[in-house]
């Protein structure tokens, strides 16, 4: 869904914003002026464009929550349900995990079929085929974010050179899932993505200049300014992103810490809650598909200490506008309708 990082030179943590003004004639032929807002990343130096004359526009599709999908009963055409679980998803090799499968809790984990990297794997939520945004409980969350943490921890063991680790989640085609039945997918490789590529130089860099962590020293610019947080979940903090790269962008930052293979059970928990947090504020929006995100770069002197994106999606329902345009693919700028202080602003009941 992003490009690629690195457009634009930058140093050090700068939160920059320029504003640019076109003017026009409207069709009643009063001249008018319509203001857009450029924002530079601080951790990417991509660029964001803030629409204003957009923000007030309905979303065809977007007017209520879509009804579920039509195939969302189809249980029994489903791999990742009961029974056909145990003979339509694909088991480890004995050498890597003598069961086959892993378990925590109601979560099930198990290769993917379809392997985006040299390890790959679902990490299922529980037996309900399909769950409707922000119902999900946080304790089957916990047990697949537990679930995945296991997997990653056993990754490093049997390849400890395979350290560019993420857990992902696609929920409903609108934003790239395959599948309706609730999942995360989790990989581990030798070979950096672009952006764990990025993200190691980045953190590595900041932390020679300035010996802090970058999203540590982020998070605390975000508090000092105030705008654009949202709440916590434990140690976990929750703010809108500054030049966000998707619809009402979400990340929760745990400051300080860089493994997701030593955090304890109360840290997952706490990520688990702030996640249907999130979910709760996008179905209160009337959307109903988003994507998650958390990287790792699983070596001691990693300086990319743990953070998790959420972006909202097109909903998934028929005629609906793609979230990405010309603007996004062609030209590499994002451009999106609302403010991030707004996204915060409407966000924060949900952390009440």
């Amino acid at each position: 869904m992003r490009k690629a990082y690195g457009v634009d030179s930058f140093d050090g943590l700068s939160f920059r914003s320029t504003c640019v003004t076109a003017r026009i004639v409207t069709p009643d032929g009063v001249a008018t002026d319509r203001p857009i807002e450029i924002r530079t990343s601080p951790v990417t130096g991509r660029r964001c464009r803030i629409t204003f004359s957009r923000s007030g526009e309905t979303e065809h599709g977007a007017r209520h929550l879509p009804a579920p999908p039509p195939h969302a009963g189809q249980v029994a055409a489903c791999p990742f349900c009961q029974p056909q679980l145990a003979t339509k998803t694909p088991r480890f090799p004995p050498a890597f995990h003598a069961a086959g499968r892993m378990a925590q809790g109601g979560s099930i984990l198990f290769p993917n079929l379809f392997p985006y990297a040299a390890y790959s794997a679902v990490s299922l939520f529980d037996d309900r085929h399909f769950v409707e945004i922000g119902t999900a409980s946080p304790s089957v969350y916990k047990d697949s974010f537990l679930n995945c943490a296991a997997y990653l921890r056993r990754v490093h063991e049997t390849d400890p050179a395979a350290v560019y680790m993420g857990i992902a989640q696609n929920h409903l085609p609108s934003a790239g899932g395959s599948l309706l039945h609730p999942h995360l997918q989790v990989h581990a490789d030798r070979v950096a993505p672009n952006y764990h590529r990025f993200l190691t130089k980045r953190t590595l860099a900041y932390k020679t200049a300035t010996g802090q962590g970058l999203f540590s020293d982020i998070l605390q610019h975000e508090k000092d300014d105030g705008r654009r947080t949202i709440g916590r979940t434990g140690e976990w903090e929750w703010l809108a992103a500054f030049a966000p790269e998707g619809f009402y962008e979400i990340w929760g930052i745990l400051p300080g810490r860089t493994s997701v293979r030593r955090l304890g059970d109360a840290a997952w928990d706490d990520l688990a809650r702030g996640v249907l947090n999130t979910q709760r504020f996008y179905r209160s929006l009337c959307r109903n598909g988003y994507n998650l995100g958390l990287l790792t770069v699983e070596q001691d002197d990693s300086g990319l200490e743990l953070r998790i994106v959420m972006m909202v999606r097109s909903n998934y329902a028929a005629w609906v506008r793609n979230d990405h345009t010309s603007f996004e693919t062609m030209l590499g700028d994002m451009a999106t309708f609302q403010t991030p202080e707004e996204t915060a602003w409407l966000a924060r009941p949900f952390w009440a």
